[in-house]
Parts: C-alpha cells; sequence; structure tokens
C-alpha cells in the first residue's frame, strides 16, 4: 500500500474537486504499474502556518511566505531501494529516479497551480508488516494480486504453488 499524507496550510487543497484531482494522479502511479487502486490511500492534513516551521522558523502565510506542502509517502506493497542498502548500484538510482519523476509530475501541476513550495519523502514499510482487512496481500504481479486489482478489494487467496 502507497500510504500518502500531504500536510498542507489550510488555504491548499480547499475544495473536493482539488484533492479528488491529485489524489487521482498519485493512485495512477500505482494502477499503471498493476497495482490494486484500493492500495493506494492519501490523506490531506491541513495544518496551521503558525504549526508549520521551515529551518527553525515559522512557515506561516500571514509573514508572506508562500504555502509550503510536505509529502510523505510509505510505500510498502513494492519497494524500490536496494535490499543490500547499495544506493550507489546503477540500476537502483536510476529505479529510484524513475519513481521520484512519475512522482513529481503528478504532484508539480497540483502544487504549481497553487504558487506552493513543496517537498517529498518516500518511505518503505516491510512487506511482512502488512495486513489488510486480516489478509496478507498476495505477492507483486501474482495472479492473486491481479484479481485484488480486478476486483478493487481484498478476497481470500492461496500461496502459487509452482509446477
Amino acid at each position: 500500500m502507497p500510504l500518502w499524507q500531504i500536510f498542507h496550510p489550510p488555504s491548499t487543497f480547499t475544495t473536493p474537486a482539488s484533492k479528488q484531482a491529485l489524489a487521482a494522479d498519485l493512485t495512477s502511479i500505482y494502477t499503471s504499474a498493476g497495482l490494486p487502486a484500493f492500495y493506494v490511500v492519501v490523506h490531506f492534513i491541513p495544518v496551521p502556518g503558525a504549526d508549520t516551521f521551515v529551518g527553525g522558523r515559522p512557515r506561516s502565510e500571514d509573514a508572506g511566505a508562500r504555502p509550503f506542502v510536505r509529502f510523505v509517502a510509505d510505500h510498502i506493497a513494492v519497494h524500490v531501494t536496494p535490499k543490500n542498502g547499495d544506493d550507489d548500484d546503477v540500476e537502483s538510482v536510476q529505479k529510484t529516479t524513475r519513481v521520484l519523476d512519475r512522482v513529481h509530475a503528478a504532484i508539480r501541476p497540483h502544487v504549481r497551480e497553487q504558487d506552493c513550495d513543496w517537498e517529498v519523502h518516500i518511505d518503505e514499510t516491510p512487506r511482512g508488516l502488512w495486513a489488510i482487512n486480516g489478509l496478507v496481500p498476495p505477492p507483486f504481479g501474482s495472479d492473486a494480486e491481479k484479481r485484488w486489482a480486478e476486483l478493487n478489494r481484498p478476497v481470500e487467496w492461496e500461496e502459487e504453488q509452482p509446477e
């Protein structure tokens, strides 16, 4: 599951339509890779300017600052960083760059239209610490996961046995 938390000033993402549009663009990142749409959860969390500090200073529109939006994503279903921790591996660097490029492409129009400064980071939670409705999700790309995507909900499944 990608879990997105969007910390934003109350003056941004003020309409259901603006939230829906951003959530749809974020969801498309994952559905285009074959993940079920219901894996993607997006929370919009308004934070008053007096409660946001950047570089130790308040980041308030009242003080003339541009709105600041912080995007935090937690990837669980699929990881892009290397398991061995080798961030210098060329293939891993290319993979993470592609992911960030897709994330920026999804976010950029929504923050630009509101003249925001923004920052994004992505954490990766071990897949073994994840369940939906008490079900451990099927492996990425498996027939069972494709069924979940087709139904757009979790259902009981059995481990696929090699022949």
